[in-house]
């Protein structure tokens, strides 16, 4: 492949390219210390703590609420939240927790193909800062399709990090800590949630519901900005600048494509990769179940247990099984050798036994028994975070990996808790019975466990170090990490 000019007489003389390498290794240098890995994951945690935290609030309870209710004798009570405020059906209410999706489907891959013009650390500043308008007009809804269209908008600011962020995360992180570090960045999800149902419950207490999506907006602000300010940061495979031109001083790859074939070529490497569809197949009915769980569990836990206290109960379990469950997927993984086998193994035998508790927990009329079953199931099924992220990550090459993170979390959203949230809704409105339903949903658990111990059979190689592009000069790199340790 040639290149005009310069560009061109670096891609063929190897002399000029080790030049270059000496002279990007000096600049990389003279970077300031100060962002390093472990502060990249905090930063990148802490946002997606946020996005999680907005999910669960909506969830609540106190953000959520209730419909307005009259009885035979025709007294009537006042609704609360979203869904007393706009008269919500469970239906539409179900409609509301995944309008966010729908941004989110759209735009993901269209932030990952972007990745390969545009610097990925400034394009997730933008998506941040999308999101934070976005959440201030949630709080300034006035009816169902308003607060809708913004909840779209808080999907499409969101879309830019889920994409890259754990690319980022994956390329920096030691090397014999990746499925920890990954873990780490994941268990924000469980814990987010939680944190958002005991901060809707709480802010629905004090204050209006809509106070609860300016707070979100206020904590999201300074991160969108941080997107912008900090000198960019590249990926393995990218390395475009600031002025949107292709790099030629990338070591890894010298890009070469960005048109209409390029993508489909690339949606058709990450489709027929046996082991990407059959990892991303499993997720999709997992997140299937958990997509319902964490929206309708605060009211299916105070119907059928009576619990008065629902958001804080669920809040805190789900905090402490999502941290000790997440994190302990990933140290797993890194203790009996991070590869793609061990980690569908991981997958599979977590998630069966998950469901087996889980299952069981429902069937039981006593609370405590409930809580503690359900706790226990809890910590099984979070362990596959880490996991099923890193088989996503290394089952393709470097140049792939953003496009493989959004086309997983669009299949995982638009098959799994997109549907599932209205479905569970519909469910429950024809059988009127919290338990019934739960059970229902708890079982969908038992194919994305059989899905997952399937691809434990498949031929896997782990494609991180491969080269980025078949059409791009590529070379063995010689550079330190993209950021060293203070």
């Amino acid at each position: 492949m040639e290149f005009d000019g310069e560009e061109g007489d670096r891609g063929q003389n190897p002399t000029i390219m080790e030049r270059d390498s000496d002279s990007i290794k000096d600049k990389i240098a003279e970077e300031p210390s100060w962002f390093s890995p472990k502060k990249l994951l905090f930063v990148f945690c802490v946002v997606n703590l946020i996005n999680y935290i907005d999910r669960g609030a909506i969830a609540s309870n106190g953000i959520n609420g209730s419909r307005g209710t009259c009885t035979s004798s025709g007294t009537c009570s006042a609704g609360s939240g979203i869904q007393g405020d706009f008269n919500l059906s469970n239906f539409e209410d179900g409609i509301l927790s995944s309008a966010f999706m729908v941004g989110l489907l759209v735009a993901s891959p269209i932030f990952a193909l972007a990745a390969k013009r545009y610097n990925p650390f400034r394009l997730i500043g933008v998506g941040l800062s999308i999101w934070t308008l976005a959440v201030l007009g949630c709080g300034l809804s006035f009816d169902f399709w308003s607060i809708t269209i913004c909840r779209m908008f808080v999907g499409v600011g969101e879309a830019s990090f889920v994409s890259l962020a754990a690319p980022f995360i994956d390329e920096n992180a030691p090397h014999d800590q990746k499925s920890a570090w990954l873990a780490i960045f994941y268990m924000c999800i469980p814990t987010g949630y939680a944190l958002g149902y005991v901060y809707g419950g709480l802010m629905g207490d004090i204050l209006p519901w809509r106070a609860a999506f300016w707070g979100e907006a206020v904590l999201m602000l300074p991160f969108a900005v941080i997107g912008f300010v900090i000198k960019p940061l590249h990926l393995k495979g990218f390395g475009p600048d600031d002025t949107g031109k292709p790099r030629t001083d990338n070591l890894n790859v010298l890009p070469t494509g960005y048109g209409f074939s390029s993508v489909m070529n690339d949606m058709k490497m990450l489709w027929v990769d046996k082991v990407y569809v059959t990892n991303v197949l499993g997720y999709i009915a997992y997140n299937f179940v958990l997509g319902a769980y964490s929206y309708w569990g605060p009211k299916a836990g105070y119907n059928i247990y009576k619990m008065e206290n629902a958001d804080m109960i669920f809040g805190g379990i789900t905090v402490f099984c999502g941290i000790v469950g997440t994190l302990s997927g990933g140290v797993i993984l890194d203790f009996v050798d991070s590869t793609i086998s061990n980690a569908f193994k991981l997958l599979s035998i977590s998630t069966f036994l998950g469901a087996l508790f889980c299952f069981a927990a429902f069937c039981f009329k006593s609370m405590y028994a409930f809580l503690a079953l359900f706790a226990v199931g809890e910590l099984l099924i979070f362990a596959i975070q880490g996991p099923v992220n890193f088989i996503s990550l290394h089952c393709v090459k470097p140049s792939l990996r953003p496009l493989a993170m959004a086309m997983s979390t669009v299949s995982i959203h638009i098959f799994g808790d997109v549907p599932s949230s209205p479905l569970v809704g519909v469910l429950q409105d024809y059988v009127n019975n919290w338990r019934v339903t739960s059970l229902v949903l708890t079982f969908v658990f038992f194919p994305a466990a059989a899905i997952w111990f399937i691809g434990i059979f498949l031929n896997s190689v782990d494609r991180y170090n491969e080269d980025s592009e078949q059409d791009a000069v590529t070379r063995e790199s010689t550079i330190a990490p993209l950021l060293e340790e203070a």
